[in-house]
């Protein structure tokens, strides 16, 4: 054997890893605890009673579990009128939240793959109303509505929620790269109409689309309270974060501390729908987020 055939192969060396910055898990770890923190002292404090909640401390669990009870007198107090104020929250995200979402989805599909003059308007027009904050608009929209005799009714707080130009944003983006146009001419040159093309072919691809915009505008409508604050005076169309604001108004008077209990627990409850919505949707936001990153 020649002496080439018995050199020994050269190992290449390993490319070096990317070293891990203790900066950033620390920052990260602060950043976690940050959000988890009032979590934790909202579930630890709805279960504990009236008493407990001043005798202990915040972030421990006292002797007596009365979470169960809590909820019980949270949703019996004064008639029963948390599960209002829930009913009324449910109805404003299912027809607001839900409309926003529909809008965005028609408006965004069509300016993404349809060709119109004053085009280039509308998309200034919408990058403009993204940057105005919704609290701008909330006195005008006050003022125009009670010239129209629907304030303190639930279109008041449902009509504003309709539109959302973050989500008609969002969904433009989406459905530019989302849906090939090679496919839609491939559908019409079969015979397939606008509407048949739209339903069967473009809305499956925009699913992970729908999906995010439809938790952007359901978080942004549960949690909306500047517009329903100056829009109603019935608390019987109170969404929940009124009804909360108004109990805890209560429960900081003189002799008002005895809900203080309750304001805790109906905190714990206003959230409750908002993770099992994030933990059920999850899958069909990370498929999309996943799908957008890997070119075929």
């Amino acid at each position: 054997m020649s002496a080439t055939a018995l050199r020994t192969p050269k190992l290449r060396p390993d490319k070096p890893r990317a070293r891990r910055s203790p900066l950033l898990t620390v920052l990260t770890a602060i950043v976690l605890l940050y959000s988890l923190v009032p979590l934790a002292w909202l579930l630890i404090n709805a279960t504990k009673s009236q008493n407990a909640l001043f005798d202990s401390f915040g972030l421990w669990f006292s002797g007596d579990f009365a979470l169960f009870s809590n909820i019980a007198d949270t949703l019996t107090y004064s008639g029963g009128i948390f599960v209002r104020w829930l009913l009324n929250t449910i109805l404003y995200v299912v027809v607001g939240a839900g409309g926003a979402t529909l809008l965005a989805v028609l408006g965004g599909y069509g300016l993404a793959k349809f060709r119109f003059p004053g085009k280039k308007a509308v998309f200034a027009t919408v990058i403009g109303a993204v940057a105005v904050p919704g609290t701008a608009l909330a006195v005008p929209t006050f003022l125009m509505f009670s010239k129209m005799g629907i304030t303190n009714t639930p279109w008041s707080v449902i009509i504003p929620s309709l539109i959302s130009p973050f989500g008609l944003y969002l969904m433009w983006t989406f459905a530019a790269e989302a849906i090939p146009t090679e496919l839609m001419e491939a559908a019409r040159v079969d015979g397939a109409s606008e509407a048949r093309t739209f339903g069967q072919i473009s809305l499956p691809l925009l699913g992970p689309g729908i999906v995010t915009v439809l938790l952007f505008t359901m978080v942004a409508t549960w949690n909306n309270y500047f517009l329903p604050l100056i829009m109603l005076k019935d608390p019987d169309w109170y969404p929940l974060t009124l009804g909360l604001n108004a109990w805890n108004a209560q429960a900081t008077t003189a002799g008002g501390q005895a809900i203080f209990n309750l304001v805790i627990t109906g905190a714990l409850l206003t959230i409750l729908p908002l993770i099992a919505a994030f933990l059920l949707l999850q899958r069909y936001w990370q498929s999309g987020l996943a799908a957008g990153s890997v070119k075929e």
